[in-house]
């Protein structure tokens, strides 16, 4: 069983205040989707806790197993088994899937023998053209293809605990479909713990949250099981924000 649990994380960019407080604990099988309105803090909580550059923590402490990935570089709490989907995948000329696969391999201590044949499998399984495997990666491809070859990446590494931030940005039906089926069926065959960022509750059709947070102002304002992104639906956010 892993736990990630956060403390008591407030985080500044520059010298504003943008995350004050925020407490989580997501634990193996387990998926928590934060939600709030634009500005509110999530994207900064998926970058403090992966360690971008330009994110202060000025209080509070990101616990992974008991340790405090903190003081880790984002190498390292990759390694320890935190993986961050993102929102805009970066484009990386020069390197092939495979590449970046192998590395991040090799620095956990993990056999590659098979690694051609497990991202092949695992392209079918979402639909992923076999081609655009063999090319740079995500250089010229489609925001779809993009969530696709991310959503590859993170079943071959096979974290304890995935950061999803928006995954469903930029997605159509099918891509949706097909990466957040993904995801769900890892937390049951690989125990994945899922911290899932998201503006709007269609990702729930195939990712099913045990727990919904509202995060405004920085803040955790309300927890609670998934009827809550249903509330949203109806409410929007404006009765959260006083």
């Amino acid at each position: 069983m892993t736990t990630l649990e956060i403390r008591n994380l407030a985080v500044k960019v520059g010298d504003k205040q943008i995350l004050d407080d925020v407490s989580l604990k997501i634990s193996s099988g387990e998926v928590h989707a934060v939600m709030g309105p634009n500005g509110a803090g999530k994207s900064t909580l998926s970058a403090a806790l992966m360690g971008k550059p330009g994110y202060t923590i000025t209080s509070g402490s990101v616990l992974l197993d008991g340790v405090d990935v903190l003081s880790m570089p984002t190498w390292q709490r990759a390694v320890a088994g935190l993986h961050l989907v993102m929102q805009y995948p970066t484009e990386v000329h020069g390197v092939r899937l495979h590449e970046a696969m192998s590395a991040a391999l090799d620095s956990r201590k993990q056999d590659t023998d098979d690694l051609g044949g497990q991202i092949l499998s695992e392209a079918r399984r979402i639909n992923f053209p076999a081609d655009l495997v063999d090319r740079a990666l995500n250089v010229d491809f489609s925001g779809g293809e993009k969530k696709r070859n991310e959503t590859v990446q993170l079943a071959v590494l096979r974290p304890k605990i995935a950061i999803l931030d928006e995954l469903d940005s930029g997605l159509d039906i099918d891509a949706l479909r097909d990466c957040a089926q993904r995801i769900e069926d890892a937390t049951r065959e690989m125990n994945l713990g899922v911290l899932v960022i998201t503006h709007y509750s269609r990702l729930f059709e195939q990712l099913k949250p045990d727990s919904v947070h509202i995060l405004t102002n920085g803040r955790i304002v309300k927890s609670a099981g998934p009827e809550l992104a249903a509330q949203l639906e109806v409410t929007g956010y404006a009765a959260f924000n006083g």
